[in-house]
């Protein structure tokens, strides 16, 4: 019977003594490769971005896009190591997203967008009143892995109620070991309203930039230096924070006829959660699980990540 080469080959070694060592030999080599060979259970790669804020007060979108927007990204597309660029532009803001390649190190990328920043700092319209750019570095481990979202059945609990379960939960997931961030997103944020009454205003010939300018004066404190007294160094503060509903009522917003008016005189203050920004629509599961109707949320439901 004529053989091929690798029945040749297959014909020498199989009935020489040599095969199982050379076997053994292959196995042994193999075990010492995988003992010898570093691992980790998360290897760290160096993936670096960033996100550059630049402010505008009182430009729009569409003008955040045209003066600061685009010129950034063409300025900081030059950067030697730079992979995607991305740019948000909202009323007052533009955020840009700089991606670098993976492998470079965070400093080097960091210095390398500052300095390119730096360099081309006559593409702000400063003359507008453009604010500095501000760079706020990130690697992968910002990068959040989980993300929880909290909804109730109970239509008298809404995002507010929710959102103080999330921020309840933030306490206990910090313990956990080797946790960086924990962050709750989405809800309304807990304010104090003060719905303004036009008739009372105009009874007292006031309008709402006095109120304005009241709360803003009022709700103010700084450092006014230090006294010596005794052998000790007594600092002093002037003027004091709105800390309570009770601050904002008994708030002297002017004096008619020798006599103050009290802010709750002409307003209607009350405290409670922010008017929900967003909407969001959960899908309870599949179409016979659920009720005639669609489980849809007032307001904001918190997202925990």
């Amino acid at each position: 019977m004529k053989y091929s080469i690798s029945g040749k080959i297959a014909d020498k070694f199989q009935a020489n003594p040599m095969t199982p060592l050379i076997a053994i030999m292959a196995v042994l080599l193999g075990l010492f490769a995988v003992l010898i060979t570093p691992r980790e259970e998360e290897p760290q790669i160096d993936v670096t971005f960033a996100n550059v804020y630049i402010a505008l007060p009182g430009a729009s979108a569409k003008e955040i896009e045209n003066k600061i927007s685009f010129p950034a990204e063409q300025v900081l597309n030059s950067i030697n190591g730079v992979k995607h660029i991305y740019s948000i532009s909202k009323p007052g803001m533009a955020i840009v997203s700089v991606q670098f390649e993976v492998g470079i190190k965070k400093n080097d990328a960091i210095v390398k967008l500052y300095n390119e920043i730096q360099s081309n700092a006559d593409w702000l319209p400063a003359t507008l009143g453009a604010s500095p750019p501000i760079i706020k570095p990130m690697v992968i481990d910002d990068v959040p892995i989980v993300t929880l979202t909290f909804w109730s059945d109970d239509p008298s609990k809404g995002s507010f109620e929710l959102q103080q379960v999330a921020h309840s939960l933030e306490t206990e997931l910090k313990r956990i070991a080797n946790t960086k961030d924990i962050e709750t997103i989405g809800g309304p944020e807990h304010v104090v309203h003060i719905q303004l009454q036009p008739e009372v205003l105009s009874a007292y010939h006031l309008d709402f930039a006095t109120i304005e300018n009241a709360l803003r004066t009022t709700n103010l404190a700084s450092h006014a230096g230090s006294r010596i007294e005794n052998n000790q160094n007594i600092p002093l503060e002037t003027g004091r924070l709105l800390t309570g509903l009770q601050d904002f009522k008994d708030l002297v917003v002017s004096v008619v006829n020798d006599k103050p008016v009290y802010l709750r005189d002409i307003a209607e203050i009350t405290d409670g959660p922010d008017d929900p920004e967003s909407y969001v629509w959960i899908n309870a599961g599949p179409a016979w699980q659920q009720d005639k109707k669609p489980n849809w949320q007032n307001e904001t439901n918190p997202v925990f990540g």
